[in-house]
């Protein structure tokens, strides 16, 4: 069973408002949308407080790998608030961990995790994190 973690668990939280097309034929958020709510949240917390230029940054993220464990349906117009922290960094990898909660709830509807792998924009070769993101990655490591 996994260890459910409640929203104080999570030094980082992120309100994203879901859409008319989230909702699949069964009337709730698609278990596909749930990855793009992840992605989400950790690309602003990259960008806003770690240094990523997305645009021209000599270094970008890869994903590696992804899981994602559901408890509870999210649907349409809800807005999910996603809580980020770090629960690994590597060298040049980070792994992180994600819940997806109904606005206002301590209760996770949904939690997973994905990790990075920070690599040259061009050669696409590991490289080590830059400073100011490992600090950033630091202050919400678990």
């Amino acid at each position: 069973m996994i260890e459910k973690r409640a929203r104080p668990a999570y030094p980082r939280v992120r309100a994203i408002p879901t859409r008319w097309a989230d909702n699949d034929i069964y009337g709730h958020v698609n278990n596909a949308a749930y990855y793009g709510f992840f992605d989400t949240a950790v690309n602003c917390f990259l960008i806003e407080e770690a240094g990523l230029d997305i645009q021209g940054g000599r270094v970008i993220g890869l994903v590696v790998e992804t899981g994602c464990n559901y408890f509870a349906a999210l649907a349409y117009p809800e807005t999910v608030e996603a809580g980020v922290r770090v629960a690994r960094i590597g060298n040049s990898s980070v792994t992180y961990q994600i819940g997806l909660f109904r606005e206002g709830e301590d209760e996770p509807a949904a939690q997973g995790h994905f990790v990075h792998v920070y690599v040259d924009r061009d050669t696409r070769r590991p490289v080590s994190l830059p400073d100011k993101m490992r600090q950033a990655l630091e202050a919400i490591h678990a």
